[in-house]
């Protein structure tokens, strides 16, 4: 059991989201940087897509009422456990009485708090995260409040003494104030004038403070039509860029709509969402063209970077048990 201490606003609970349902106008939800809850989950020993709690502004605290094995993930947010600090994509056992606190981010902009077996709320759809717009899933449907008490689903220690972590150096961080994501062309692609293709690779992007979970709107050059074009709205998933009659791009993200008539001019591969996320309002954003072939290698990478983090980390708990037999 934990108390939330803090009232920052926009905390929710997710998991991997909602992927079955997008013919029903429900869209996928879930948490916005996948790298990170799939990190925290893999460090505990927990189901991959257990629910955590999202958390888009600092600071925030928890007290915990009992033992219990957690994981904070995601921005580097200056963590600390009472009076220790934890570095980075770490997992620790908090004591009963002991108080998680988590500063402004040093880099990256959502923090994740995972707990042994994931968080305890129904699943809906079989999701438990929380669908804000439609006020269902998570706990309550609803953003979490100073006050309110949640259980995790497993409470057993399994951690080694002092902690486990995990270094994210092999996928390249972003460093600097540039955030790089890689973009296939989309359908709409070839309805743009040159100089829109050229200001979409050579461009600084800049995300706007209107962006939020829905999508990022994103400041810089004008990316015009060769002529007006009507489109029937149609299916669009998280990552997909569409550009709007003023010509500023929407990068679409886990809380958008299911459906958008805009013509899209690309699409931000899934192995880089995570990027995306962590890109704080003022952030910049620089796009650069890839294949489909290469998106297919970009995720597969990172699919055998978190396979490799799930079976170390494992095994360093197991080794910690038996010495503590």
């Amino acid at each position: 059991m934990m108390e939330i201490l803090s009232s920052s606003a926009l905390a929710t609970i997710q998991d991997a989201g909602r992927h079955s349902y997008y013919r029903d106008g429900v869209s996928r939800s879930g948490v916005m940087d996948g790298v990170a809850l799939a990190l925290g989950n893999a460090l505990l020993g927990n189901d991959a897509d257990a629910a955590a709690v999202e958390i888009p502004m600092l600071p925030f605290s928890v007290r915990f009422d009992q033992d219990l094995d957690i994981a904070v993930t995601g921005a580097d947010c200056s963590a600390r456990l009472d009076d220790r600090a934890l570095p980075p994509n770490w997992a620790i056992t908090a004591k009963a009485g002991e108080t998680l606190t988590l500063g402004a981010p040093r880099s990256g902009c959502r923090a994740y708090l995972c707990v042994a077996g994931g968080f305890d709320v129904p699943a809906v759809l079989g999701s438990r995260s929380t669908q804000l717009r439609e006020q269902f899933g998570g706990l309550e449907g609803r953003m979490l409040q100073k006050g309110d008490r949640l259980n995790g689903r497993r409470a057993e220690t399994l951690l080694p003494a002092g902690g486990i972590g995990v270094n994210l150096v092999p996928l390249r961080p972003t460093v600097g104030d540039v955030a790089e994501v890689r973009v296939i062309p989309a359908a709409e692609y070839g309805l743009f004038v040159p100089e829109a293709h050229q200001a979409l690779w050579s461009a600084e992007w800049d995300v706007t403070p209107q962006s939020n979970r829905a999508g990022y709107r994103l400041a810089g050059p004008e990316l015009r039509l060769q002529a007006p074009v009507e489109l029937r709205s149609h299916g669009i998933v998280p990552g997909v860029i569409q550009v709007p009659p003023g010509g500023a791009p929407i990068i679409q993200l886990a809380d958008a709509a299911t459906m958008g008539g805009y013509p899209k001019i690309g699409a931000v591969i899934e192995a880089d969402l995570w990027r995306l996320a962590q890109a704080r309002p003022g952030a910049k954003l620089r796009f650069r063209q890839v294949s489909f072939a290469e998106a297919l290698d970009a995720l597969g990478e990172l699919d055998a970077f978190l396979s490799q983090v799930r079976s170390t980390t494992a095994r360093v708990r197991n080794a910690a048990q038996g010495w503590t037999r």
